[in-house]
């Protein structure tokens, strides 16, 4: 499944968009916006970005600049030229307007098989219950049992394990550290956290308490996954 986020300041683009998402099984639309800033807090959760470049606060390719880790990307645009400088941003294809539903899913399926090789190397970088970071000209290797939760802080993440009164910062993001953790032991609750699910001491559908006594928020869009993980673990 690739969760898609549209972007275009056109609503009937946004909406025959929609429209090819519903007939691509494949697609799971987390968000269909006409500005980035209705946009932004849907990206972390976002595995492709659908973006027009043509746009009048923020053009697409400024906006995809701007992002310290993008999702995959496709542009939409009704001018040719601006393809060469859409590749030049690495982005899966670029769609030009009018484009059909063979041209989208086209590009929907290319963006699936580079998430399927990026998890399959995530999932053998975990096979030995350790991910290894590099700090301070140095590599630190974290086992995942260790670690509490995991904190954002812009650029930065702060790794928080059982027995460590300092947490690990290194240069990463919350999102590719997600691609890299198991999804049955690790949840995101947070724009901000990703915790270890053994490490629950108390929740609610607002938030948590770990077992070194932390206690974190959940975020409001991560309630429907968290809830619905509360619900499977008490069943």
């Amino acid at each position: 499944m690739l969760k898609v986020v549209f972007l275009d300041d056109e609503p009937l683009a946004l909406r025959q968009a929609e429209l090819y998402a519903a007939k691509t099984p494949e697609v799971e639309v987390l968000a269909a916006c006409t500005s980035a800033s209705k946009a932004l807090p849907f990206l972390e959760l976002a595995d492709a970005l659908v973006v027009d470049i043509n746009m009048p606060d923020i053009s697409g390719m400024e906006l995809v600049r701007s992002l310290p880790n993008p999702p995959l990307v496709i542009f939409t645009t009704a001018y040719a030229e601006y393809a060469v400088e859409g590749f030049r941003v690495n982005a899966v294809d670029y769609l030009l307007k009018p484009f059909g539903l063979a041209d989208f899913q086209k590009a929907v399926r290319k963006a699936l098989h580079i998430l399927e090789v990026e998890r399959a190397a995530a999932r053998g970088a975990v096979q030995e219950k350790q991910l290894h970071f590099k700090t301070d000209y140095k590599t630190v290797s974290v086992r995942l049992e260790d670690i509490v939760y995991v904190e954002s802080m812009s650029e930065y993440i702060k790794i928080h394990r059982k027995g460590e009164s300092v947490p690990l910062i290194v240069l990463y993001s919350l999102k590719h550290l997600m691609e890299q953790l198991p999804g049955e032991q690790f949840m995101r609750i947070h724009r901000s956290y990703v915790i270890s699910l053994a490490q629950i001491r108390e929740a609610s559908r607002t938030a948590v308490v770990l077992s070194d006594g932390t206690s974190l928020p959940v975020g409001e869009i991560y309630r429907p996954a968290f809830r619905e993980y509360l619900q499977d673990f008490s069943a």
